[in-house]
């Protein structure tokens, strides 16, 4: 499979259920692209 690469600088990202499994995943891979993230622990 190949990777796709997202850029999120400027933008902020809400993910809920961040404190673990999948929506922790999330939160860390916006804050890789560049977004402030908030995060609520679900």
């Amino acid at each position: 499979m190949g990777t796709t690469d997202f850029e999120f600088v400027g933008e902020t990202a809400l993910v809920t259920g961040g404190s673990s499994g999948i929506g922790r995943a999330l939160a860390l891979a916006f804050a890789d692209a560049g977004a402030s993230v908030l995060v609520s622990p679900g």
